[in-house]
């Protein structure tokens, strides 16, 4: 019995022994990816951190000698967007006015389309959700002519509401897509209960659907907030001076030269542009993903 024993100990010594090498392999491996991933933004961190001085003289990736926040400061409320010089605050709550109800109203009015389409069937709802569909991968720049003549036929033109409206219609079909395909798995034996009860269309969706959908709206708030935010095209396109987002202010920064390249001022202004998005995936990340696969079971 002891020398049949012996070379299955040894066979399950080894196995564990590879996983665990297997496992360290891994770890390495994503820890370098991680690494490379994350350089840039380390760079630009301790870049905002330096003087000119010291950018001129040291290393890319050394950290500052001496951390100074003149750069921040800067960034903030004294670095030129051409002729006028009050930084990126101005133009950083701008986008806040711009994101804020834009993410609302789209997230809202897609958990009403998927609502629509996913539990109230009717004759051609996949037709139009498929056309819904098609509009999420019409290309920018193709939208860039007509969404001007409808902006200016409107009145709403260079305007932060125009801009709001821009970005509701441009991620409707985007947000429909999320909350179909997350209220597809809600029983439809809920609502047709609902509606042998007597309640209707908004107070099915408000007392039953909404309360129901957490995980698929942080998805959304998260989705449209980082689109909004980031844009740069449709910023540089509808809005004018005093209405332009932190992103058109960030170019504006960088290509902005006034004899001396102040790398440490674009360094800050970068970060800080980047900043909301940012802290939103750190916050909310793990709920994201768990809301995208929260839909992925039927539908």
């Amino acid at each position: 019995m002891t020398d049949l024993s012996m070379p299955q100990t040894q066979t399950r010594s080894q196995s564990n022994t590879s996983k665990i090498a297997l496992r360290w392999l891994l770890y390495v491996l994503l820890g370098l990816f991680a690494l490379y991933y994350l350089m840039p933004l380390f760079v630009m961190l301790t870049t905002s951190l330096k003087s000119l001085e010291e950018i001129r003289t040291g290393s890319l990736i050394s950290l500052p000698r001496e951390v100074s926040l003149d750069a921040w400061k800067t960034a903030w409320s004294g670095a030129c967007t051409g002729i006028q010089c009050e930084g990126l605050r101005p133009y950083f709550w701008n986008s806040v006015l711009i994101a804020v109800p834009a993410v609302f109203l789209s997230t809202l009015i897609g958990a009403l389309n998927g609502y629509v389409v996913a539990q109230w069937r009717f004759k051609g709802a996949n037709i139009i959700f498929s056309l819904m569909l098609f509009g999420c991968f019409i290309p920018f720049q193709v939208v860039l002519l007509p969404m001007a003549r409808l902006l200016g036929m409107m009145g709403i033109a260079g305007t932060i509401p125009g801009l709001i409206f821009v970005h509701v219609i441009y991620g409707l079909g985007f947000t429909t897509l999320f909350f179909r395909n997350y209220y597809v798995t809600i029983p439809s034996e809920l609502t047709k209960a609902a509606r042998v009860d007597g309640a209707g269309f908004m107070r099915i969706f408000w007392s039953i659907f909404l309360p129901l959908s957490l995980p698929i709206i942080v998805v959304t708030v998260i989705w449209q907030f980082t689109q909004i935010w980031n844009d740069f095209l449709f910023g540089v396109s509808f809005s004018q001076a005093g209405t332009q987002p932190v992103t058109v202010a960030l170019n504006n920064i960088v290509n902005s030269t006034t004899g001396v390249k102040e790398y440490n001022v674009d360094m800050a202004a970068a970060i800080i542009a980047g900043l909301p998005t940012l802290l939103v995936y750190v916050v909310a990340g793990k709920y994201f993903i768990r809301g995208l696969t929260a839909g992925s079971v039927k539908g």
